[in-house]
């Protein structure tokens, strides 16, 4: 039995951060990956691909932006595939990094799906050869997940598809109807309204990506509508079914019907933990299947961390890295730093949607008010440029305007620009920061000068509301 610092499960996002983190600092490492390649599905069936097709598609409604002066067609029987012609170079490419990166820091990689023995020992079991048996001081499970398939709706992965199967379609639909309204069914809703399918989205919920500040969804939902696609909020599915000559059939218990070419279901994910021997292992797993951890993504296992998607939501690359790298150092006893409180969230809808901090309601929850501060795209000369006067941006404060707290962003470059918010509230920027200091003109990064004017004048007025209330009452 070999003996290993550290044995990682799974190569997504999370566990080569896990694994590339604790190499860094002086471990031994063990990678398990099931699949030949390491990058898991973010790399070869999720984040990548669906981005390859959206970079497409931004590209297209790029050049629709300039109707009055050309015009653009759309082959109507134009393939899938020919839409992300370098996805087979973007994958490749990808993965072979990542493993070489692996490789550099001596993390050893071994093919096979592992299995828990005890809570120290796992199996691996390989394509050929014997079961190898390996022992670790700390042991990170970063299985990722896959889609959910609720019994009510026959995916067959032809009519009705789910996230894995909806990039396997061999031409682009005409229809398309999509079941779910987070982050997987909004971006993809988004991506092929784009491309000019007719997408409809039914969602049980109010509003679509529920977790983001009501702004940022609010604008994705006019920007959506206004690109030719439909929005039915606070729906309930009686049925779905392909009528076995053109169309998908969705039935709605408030009486309505949708018929589409194809059905997208984004109706959750399931975390991949089926084999693993969790129970055996005395892992903790909660009704939904994840596994409950702390917030050092620690499990009912003191030595067993687990991270990424199997813990759930938000389950995004981004916060799955940082998962990893928080697991890591906690079981090596590092300081986590203080990045580790402030990881930007970024939505690759058609408009992206970037958020860091916290939002306008958690800060009055937490205390007891704040000040807001908003730059529509359209006060800023690269956003009339572009033409992406439609966007958002968002900065939350305390109530005397000056301690930054949160920065939420729609529209075109959002999940670039948090990056500017997310350095300041690092380094505990005050709000005048970004009025003291020049942007390059013209950037979209100038509507941070402009949210931030507007958030100390909001300030001023309050003070001046309070003044008033104040002499009022000694009146």
């Amino acid at each position: 039995m070999k003996k290993y610092d550290v044995a990682v499960i799974g190569s997504g996002p999370a566990g080569q951060k896990a694994a590339i983190a604790a190499a860094k600092n002086g471990c031994s490492v063990a990678l398990i990956e099931r699949e030949r390649l390491v990058g898991g599905a973010c790399v070869h069936r999720g984040t990548i691909p669906s981005k390859t097709l959206r970079e497409t598609a931004l590209q297209l409604a790029s050049v629709r932006g300039f109707r009055d002066v050309m015009t653009i067609k759309m082959d109507p029987h134009v393939e899938v595939a020919t839409l992300m012609a370098r996805l087979d170079e973007v994958t490749n490419s990808h993965a072979s990094f990542m493993s070489d990166q692996l490789k550099r820091n001596e993390v050893e990689i071994i093919t096979g799906r592992a299995s828990f023995l005890s809570a120290t020992e796992l199996s691996v079991k390989q394509v050929r050869g014997p079961a190898l048996a390996i022992t670790a001081d700390t042991i990170i499970v970063a299985t990722g997940s896959r889609p959910r398939q609720p019994p009510e709706i026959p995916i067959d992965h032809e009519h009705l598809l789910d996230s894995d199967s909806i990039l396997s379609m061999i031409y682009l639909p005409k229809s398309l109807t999509v079941l779910g309204a987070g982050v997987i069914a909004s971006e993809y809703a988004s991506i092929f309204a784009a491309l000019g399918t007719e997408v409809t989205i039914i969602d049980a919920g109010k509003a679509p990506v529920s977790f983001m500040d009501p702004e940022l969804s609010a604008t994705f939902v006019d920007d959506f509508e206004a690109a030719g696609g439909s929005y039915l909020s606070q729906r309930n599915i009686v049925e779905c079914y392909w009528d076995g000559e053109s169309s998908v059939v969705t039935k709605l218990k408030s009486g309505e019907e949708i018929r589409s070419e194809k059905l997208l279901c984004a109706l959750g994910r399931l975390a991949n933990v089926e084999g693993l021997g969790l129970a055996g292992a005395g892992v903790e797993q909660s009704k939904r299947g994840h596994i409950v951890v702390n917030k050092h993504c620690q499990s009912s296992v003191p030595h067993i961390y687990a991270v990424g998607d199997v813990i759930g939501h938000p389950a995004l690359a981004s916060t799955s890295m940082e998962q990893g790298r928080r697991a890591v150092f906690h079981a090596l006893g590092l300081p986590l730093g203080q990045g580790a409180s402030y990881i930007p969230i970024g939505i690759y809808t058609i408009p992206e949607m970037s958020s860091i901090g916290i939002t306008e309601a958690e800060a009055r929850e937490k205390f007891g008010g704040c000040t807001v501060g908003r730059a529509s795209f359209s006060e800023v000369a690269r956003g009339q440029i572009s033409g992406g006067s439609d966007g958002l941006l968002k900065l939350v404060a305390d109530e005397h305007g000056e301690k930054l707290l949160g920065a939420h962003i729609v529209g075109k470059g959002a999940c670039e620009l948090v990056h500017v918010a997310q350095i300041a509230l690092i380094s505990g920027w005050s709000v005048d920061a970004f009025i003291e200091n020049i942007f390059n003109f013209p950037t979209l990064a100038e509507a941070y000068r402009i949210a931030a004017l507007d958030l100390i004048n909001q300030a001023r007025k309050q003070r001046e509301a309070q003044d008033n209330g104040e002499q009022a009452l000694a009146g």
